[in-house]
C-alpha cells in the first residue's frame, strides 16, 4: 500500500475540540494542548476517514502543501500515525463515572464559624470524598489547621488543599512543616502575603502559593484562566457529560450552610442539624451537577470548554443557570483573552 492509501488516525488519547475561531487538540495522556486552525479539525472528523489521496482529490492542489504541513505536524508532535487499518483503532470511550456519591467539597472557615470538622469529616468520607479544600477567610491559630489535618489522617481523602491569610505571627517554615507533616496535602495557597511567590516543599513536591490579593469571602470565587485548565483523561471526560465545577461537589460556607457551592444562594440545610447525605439526596440539589459547557452560552462555542472550570454562581446574566462565566475574559469568537 502506497503511502497515499493509507489513513490518519489519532491516538485515541488525543482528542480534538472545534471552538469558533480556532481548535484545540487535547493531549490527554500527557496532559497538554495544542491550538489547531478549524480546517485541521474538520480533517480530522469530518475527513477521518478517507486517504491521503482522497483528501488531495478533494481539494485544490494550491493546498495539497498545507494538507501535507498539518499532517507533519501531528505527526511530529505524537498526535497519531498512518495506519493500513483505520478501524483497528476505534476512539476513546467518553463515559465518566465514579462509585463515589461525592468526589470533592468545600468547608469556608471565617469568625462565625461553629463547624464540627470531626463529624464533617466523616460524613464526607462516607460518601467517599477523595478531594477537600478548606478555606479560611480570618487568621488562622496554626493548631486549629494543624487538627483539621489530623483529622483527614485515615480516612478516604486522598487531597487536601487550604486557603490560608497569611500572619505574620507564624514561625518560619511553619507552612512548611504542615506539608512535610502531613502527606495529603495536595496545596496551600496563603492569600494576603506581603509578596507574591511560589515555593515546592522540598522532599513532599507540595507547592505553596502566596499571594498578594486579600481573600476575605466566598465572593472572590469564579475565577476562569487558563491557569486553572485540567486536561486529564477524568476532567475531559466529566466536562463532556457533567458540569466541571459543580459535579459531585458538596460545599459547607462559613455559616454551616449546605450548598452546592458557598458562592450560590441557595442552601439545602444546615451541617448543625442536617447531614450532608439528605441534602444530597434532593433532586434540586443535584439539578446543576448536569450543565455542561456544551449547554452553556458562549463556552458551547470555546475550543477549551472540556478542559475548563466552570462557574454557575457568577454569570453574566444573574438568575440564568446557562449564562457565560462572568469572571471568564475570553472571547472564543475572537479568539483572545482580555
Amino acid at each position: 500500500m502506497t503511502a497515499g492509501e493509507r489513513t490518519f488516525r489519532l491516538f485515541a488519547c488525543c482528542v480534538p475540540v472545534r471552538g469558533a475561531r480556532r481548535s484545540t487538540i487535547c493531549d490527554l495522556q500527557r496532559r497538554a494542548y495544542d491550538l489547531i486552525p478549524n480546517g485541521l479539525y474538520d480533517l480530522l472528523t469530518v475527513h477521518a476517514d478517507r486517504t491521503l489521496d482522497g483528501l488531495r482529490g478533494l481539494f485544490a492542489p494550491e493546498t495539497h502543501a498545507r494538507i501535507d504541513e498539518y499532517y507533519d505536524f501531528l505527526v511530529r508532535k505524537e498526535y497519531g500515525f498512518w495506519c493500513d487499518d483505520p478501524e483497528a483503532f476505534p476512539p476513546m470511550d467518553e463515559t465518566w463515572d465514579r462509585p463515589e456519591r461525592v468526589t470533592n467539597a468545600i468547608i469556608d472557615v471565617d469568625a462565625r464559624s461553629r463547624h464540627d470538622f470531626a463529624d464533617l469529616l466523616r460524613q464526607l468520607d462516607e460518601l467517599g470524598c477523595g478531594a477537600l479544600q478548606v478555606r479560611w477567610f480570618v487568621p488562622a491559630p496554626l493548631d486549629e489547621v494543624e487538627a483539621v489535618l489530623r483529622l483527614a489522617t485515615g480516612r478516604r481523602l486522598r487531597a487536601v488543599e487550604l486557603l490560608l491569610p497569611w500572619s505574620a505571627e507564624w514561625p518560619e517554615g511553619a507552612v512548611e512543616g504542615l506539608c512535610r507533616r502531613h502527606m495529603r496535602l495536595s496545596g496551600v495557597v496563603v492569600h494576603s502575603a506581603p509578596e507574591a511567590r511560589v515555593a515546592v516543599v522540598e522532599g513532599v513536591r507540595t507547592p505553596v502559593f502566596h499571594r498578594t490579593e486579600v481573600v476575605d469571602s466566598h465572593a472572590h470565587c469564579g475565577q476562569v484562566s487558563p491557569d486553572w485548565f485540567a486536561v486529564s483523561i477524568q476532567g475531559f471526560t466529566e466536562a463532556k457529560s457533567f458540569n466541571s465545577c459543580l459535579n459531585r461537589k458538596v460545599s459547607v460556607d462559613a455559616a454551616g450552610e449546605i450548598r452546592n457551592c458557598p458562592s450560590l444562594p441557595r442552601s439545602f440545610g444546615n451541617a448543625a442539624d442536617t447531614s450532608l447525605l439528605s441534602a444530597l439526596m434532593r433532586a434540586e440539589f443535584r439539578e446543576l451537577w448536569e450543565i455542561n459547557k456544551d449547554q452553556v452560552e458562549v463556552c458551547r462555542d470555546c475550543e477549551f470548554r472540556y478542559v475548563c472550570t466552570d462557574c454557575r454562581a457568577f454569570v453574566q446574566t444573574p438568575g440564568d443557570h446557562y449564562s457565560k462565566p462572568s469572571k471568564c475574559a475570553y472571547d472564543p469568537y475572537a479568539a483572545r483573552w482580555a
